[in-house]
């Protein structure tokens, strides 16, 4: 994966499923699902693929999620 994917991920902790756009710094919005290529998610997110498991250092400890899907839109 690399900067302008779209990425669908699974936390593996809840099972909650997000799909995300990884995006130039100032285009970041959270709201629109778009991430900022300097943020920690999407750094953990850079060069993996479709069944890579991501590890993304959070406030509360390491959460770990799974890359379902990568699309280039």
């Amino acid at each position: 994966m690399r900067f302008g994917a779209t990425v669908e991920i699974e936390d593996q902790d809840s099972g909650d499923v997000a799909t995300y756009q990884i995006v130039g710094e100032d285009e970041a919005d959270i709201k629109n699902a778009k991430l900022s290529v300097a943020s920690p998610m999407a750094r953990a997110l850079i060069g993996k693929y479709a069944g890579d498991i991501a590890q993304v250092q959070a406030p509360g400890g390491i959460r770990e999620y799974e890359i379902i899907d990568v699309r280039y839109e």
